[in-house]
């Protein structure tokens, strides 16, 4: 029996005996993940730092303080989200309970990426554990710093059985995919996503995929581009390219293109000086290979900024490429680096077909002053209007792609419910026979009338309590202007008519 097996095996006998069911025990296990980021702090950074170039601030921002908040919602909301759910109800259960109960699926595997490999491996977690789940953590091996830690710490603050962390490269990987699960949670690329997902179906196990793909970012000719270029240039060369979400290439009419060009290059020099290498909050590309790639994609592509590079870091330069086709080596692949193209278009519509007849994206940028950003008829995982990035800080919103880009979602109760088993609950009781006659044979011909009416007919207890209190208000109102008004005179009660 294989390590990787003998985990999984462990973890789920672990989670039969149900030590994972109890709301306290999964409360007290989400603190626990709370003191392990705020006591742990400086060593999660030091690996961050090592993994990606990224400072301690930065790491705060982008990793840390997002999975407080997620794991400070799960707290003050688990009640809420694991309890019975009543639905609506047709006349013959109108008698019963009828509900759904939320229910932990089993156990789950949990595959993070390197490019934010605390933020997008530990959120899933967050969501496995407030379900009621066990999970197992496989940290991305690209960032192995960041997977040292999460091996050696968080055993430490976390039930070890229930929650083991496996590090390992592609055969770790591999053999842990050969083992069943009640639920698979990657995130990374979709050439992978496809491998997940053909493993999985082994099993008929279900998945999750958070991948990615190439976001558009639409600039209208008559928005602000002082302000559309700054957040974009923000939005993109965050973690030197390195996310997801980024805006992956701008699409704007020829006659705005040289001056989205210079407004990006003044936000360049203002957020990464005029030697972005030197500044100490600008990343480094992961490793050698993905240097090599990235450095690849400039192939026939004109550079209006940057293009520097320097191989022994892993650096390149904050780059724009300006008058790139559709055809280009740039515009074949997701970047997932700081090379930001330029494709010109003759408008709105235009832009759509161009986005259109691509992979649907994860996320979908507009720049625009109007409500223009209403008739983007498109499909991506998320639409955001002047701005990028911000969606992923909404826990109310739900992450995730569409099409290419994945499929399911998380953050706060969406994390919850996908690694949850909605279970349907009816509880009837045994009296009231009679009035399941119609459904009994010889009877169900004869009562298909009846069966209709009291099959198909939904009852809103909620909206039946509503119209019941505002009948007996208005009943009471008209009463009250109705009612002969009583005086007492001379030792007696006399009716007065109001009038």
């Amino acid at each position: 029996m294989s390590r990787e097996q003998l985990v999984v095996e462990r973890a789920r006998r672990a989670f039969q005996t149900g030590m994972s069911k109890p709301l306290k025990f999964r409360v007290h296990q989400l603190k626990n993940l709370h003191r392990f980021i705020t006591e742990r702090r400086k060593d999660i950074a030091d690996a961050v730092k090592k993994d990606l170039n990224k400072t301690e601030h930065s790491t705060e921002l982008f990793e840390t303080l997002g999975l407080e908040g997620e794991i400070d919602v799960a707290v003050e909301r688990l009640a809420e989200w694991a309890a019975p759910r009543p639905v609506e109800k047709s006349l013959l259960t109108i008698l019963d309970e009828v509900y759904i109960q939320p229910e932990p699926l089993g156990v789950v595997l949990i595959i993070g990426a390197w490019n934010y490999p605390w933020a997008v491996t530990l959120q899933p977690l967050v969501a496995a554990i407030a379900a009621g789940n066990a999970a197992v953590v496989k940290p991305s091996e690209v960032s192995s710093h960041s997977a040292k830690v999460m091996e050696e710490l968080l055993p430490l603050y976390l039930d070890k059985e229930l929650y083991p962390v496996v590090c390992g490269g592609v055969s770790e990987t591999q053999e842990l995919l050969r083992q069943r699960f009640d639920h698979i949670f990657y995130t990374g690329n979709s050439t992978v996503g496809k491998l997940v997902m053909e493993a999985a179906a082994r099993h008929l196990t279900p998945v999750t995929l958070e991948l990615g793909g190439k976001s558009p970012c639409y600039i209208d000719k008559d928005v602000d581009l002082r302000v559309a270029c700054r957040r974009i240039t923000w939005g993109k060369f965050v973690n030197c390219g390195q996310t997801c979400i980024a805006p992956d290439y701008i699409l704007c009419e020829p006659s705005i293109q040289n001056r989205v060009v210079e407004e990006i290059r003044k936000c360049i020099t203002e957020f990464y000086t005029d030697d972005p290498k030197t500044f100490e909050d600008y990343g480094r590309i992961i490793n050698q290979r993905h240097f090599q790639r990235v450095m690849s994609l400039l192939e026939g592509s004109t550079v209006a900024i940057g293009g520097d590079s320097d191989q022994s870091q892993c650096y390149i330069a904050p780059t724009v490429l300006k008058d790139v086709t559709g055809g280009s080596k740039v515009m074949q692949e997701e970047i997932f680096g700081p090379l930001l193209p330029i494709v010109t278009v003759s408008g709105v519509d235009e832009a759509i077909q161009f986005i259109n007849e691509r992979e649907k994206p994860l996320a979908l940028y507009v720049f625009s002053p109007d409500n223009k950003v209403k008739t983007i008829e498109t499909s991506s995982g998320a639409l955001v209007a002047n701005d990028c990035l911000v969606h992923f800080t909404v826990s109310a919103l739900p992450f995730g792609g569409v099409g290419n880009s994945g499929m399911g979602r998380y953050h706060s109760q969406h994390g919850f419910d996908q690694l949850s088993h909605l279970r349907a609950c009816l509880i009837k009781k045994l009296n009231l026979e009679d009035a399941n006659a119609m459904r009994y044979p010889p009877h169900t011909a004869k009562k298909l009338g009846w069966a209709r009416f009291f099959l198909l007919k939904q009852v809103n207890l909620r909206r039946l309590r509503r119209m019941a209190l505002l009948a007996l208000f208005s009943a009471m109102a008209a009463f009250i202007v109705q009612i002969d008004r009583l005086e007492y005179r001379s030792d007696r009660w006399t009716r007065v008519q109001v009038r």
